[in-house]
């Protein structure tokens, strides 16, 4: 326990040299302003501000992305109370009570009970990831490469089975991305394959191209050729405050939110919709009898505080197993990844080790930025909304300008502005035919990972893949996986019969 606090400290004493305290506040503050901006999400913003790890230090750089994930769970719940459009997937569950207080001329108080709320959640989360990563870590370096292949197959599965419409586009996305991360030489053997012969290809796909194209490029323009031009009103709001029974109903549901939000970021389940749809019903179920006509009608605060809570909680804790396993549970980890991967620094058991300062500054400024991100949030909600009057075609314009600027100053090669626009067309034909996106870039990142573990593990076995079955760890981790996939279609059988 000793040996934890001296850690944190010294991570405080990193992130709190001036510059780094500035690159978190650049960071929770184009966060927040991402998250209130409808569309944009934190994976966009962070995937078009890659090429910048080519110029910035690592623990600086990876203390602005962090601010910038969380930031964007902050100002998501601005535009969903205010306007009915949630900013984030997240905050989908905030607008649904949160927009009917602020047309019944609450909004201040909407507003407030989600931006202390987020600040309770995270800091609990943080204290939590605190305490239990380093363990984790420690754990996670006594698994052989069955158990990390099995991992990787349960973090495959998940992502691409519970995210989109369906487990078939969720797997074919998946299959494309690790399609994709085949291409250049292998890792073990030297063998060029399936570069068609193109020589840029030989080192493979640059992660930075297909995150900046699949996200940010797609999203300019889709916006562009199917969004159109249409425009929000905004509701009136009142300053952002609570009243005292108000603090009485939302502390409750921000702890059962915190609660329910955290194992979920821990475990590959595809973002924090799930624990904000809980935390939802969990609040409907549990409301007073007094205040269960609120909900759907007037608006009742529960249902803002605790889907709050629960989104904040589960952003914290996805950075649980990145860091300790290297594996990412959402769209955005998955692209913090590869920002770790463009210094050369693999997430895993022993980053703990390896790059122990930058860890720690980085859950030292998660500190930090959840108190910026409340002065942040209550007393410039003002300001926050002035951003929603920006237009639509000038915002998206910028946003192409940031891509195409940042891909060609990687290497200055009009190649990768080929390949990234080439993929951003790829992007578009699969938001519009609802394929997922985010098994692509799992499946690029993990996929030649899974591989090398596949190899060394069959290694182990002298070629039967009975060593999979053979180890505890790695057959529970199976037997998840086939549950992942026939769990969902035994409940579609059961409903239908």
């Amino acid at each position: 326990m000793l040996e934890l606090w001296n850690n944190l400290l010294g991570g405080f004493a990193t992130a709190g040299t001036p510059i780094n305290l500035l690159w978190a506040l650049a960071g929770c503050a184009l966060g927040t302003a991402i998250g209130v901006l409808p569309g944009l999400g934190p994976a966009v913003t962070v995937a078009m501000l890659l090429p910048i790890t080519g110029q910035v230090e690592p623990t600086a750089s990876m203390i602005f992305f962090a601010g910038i994930y969380y930031g964007a769970m902050y100002g998501g719940s601005t535009t969903s109370i205010l306007l009915n459009t949630p900013g984030e997937t997240g905050t989908m569950v905030t607008a649904l009570e949160g927009f009917k207080m602020a047309k019944s001329g609450r909004a201040g108080a909407a507003l407030a009970s989600a931006a202390i709320g987020s600040f309770v959640a995270g800091s609990i989360a943080t204290v939590l990831v605190t305490l239990f990563a380093p363990f984790l870590a420690e754990f996670a370096v006594k698994l052989g490469p069955p158990e990390y292949f099995c991992l990787m197959l349960l973090a495959f599965t998940t992502v691409s089975a519970v995210l989109g419409q369906s487990t078939l586009r969720g797997l074919t996305a998946l299959f494309f991305g690790l399609a994709l991360g085949l291409i250049g030489m292998d890792q073990i053997t030297g063998q060029v394959r399936y570069t068609g012969g193109i020589i840029e290809f030989m080192d493979g796909v640059e992660v930075v191209l297909v995150a900046v194209g699949l996200f940010a490029v797609t999203e300019a323009l889709y916006n562009a050729l199917y969004e159109g031009k249409s425009e929000a009103s905004l509701n009136k709001m009142n300053k952002a405050h609570m009243t005292r029974a108000e603090w009485k109903r939302s502390w409750p549901a921000w702890l059962r939110g915190t609660v329910i939000g955290f194992p979920f970021g821990t475990i590959p389940a595809g973002g924090s919709e799930i624990p904000t749809f809980l935390s939802y019903a969990t609040e409907r179920k549990l409301a007073a009898p007094e205040h269960k006509q609120e909900f759907g009608t007037t608006g009742a605060i529960e249902g803002v505080a605790g889907p709050e809570a629960a989104n904040n909680a589960a952003v914290t804790a996805t950075l649980v197993p990145l860091l300790t396993l290297g594996i990412p549970t959402s769209v955005t980890a998955a692209i913090l990844l590869s920002a770790l991967q463009n210094y050369g620094i693999n997430a895993g058991p022993q980053l703990f080790q390896t790059s122990s300062a930058l860890v720690w500054a980085l859950i030292a400024s998660l500190y930090i930025g959840n108190v910026m991100l409340l002065v942040l949030n209550l007393p410039m909600v003002g300001l926050w909304v002035k951003l929603l009057k920006i237009p639509k075609a000038p915002l998206y314009a910028g946003i192409l300008i940031f891509a195409t600027v940042g891909v060609y100053g990687m290497r200055q090669s009009s190649f990768d502005l080929f390949v990234m626009f080439g993929l951003a067309l790829v992007g578009v034909v699969m938001r519009r035919f609802d394929f997922p996106t985010a098994p692509v870039i799992v499946g690029l990142i993990l996929g030649p990972l899974a591989e090398a573990q596949f190899r060394n593990a069959m290694s182990i076995g002298e070629g039967s893949v009975e060593v999979f079955f053979q180890r505890p760890m790695s057959a529970t981790l199976l037997a998840i996986v086939l549950l992942v996939l026939i769990t969902p279609r035994v409940l579609a059988w059961h409903r239908r019969s």
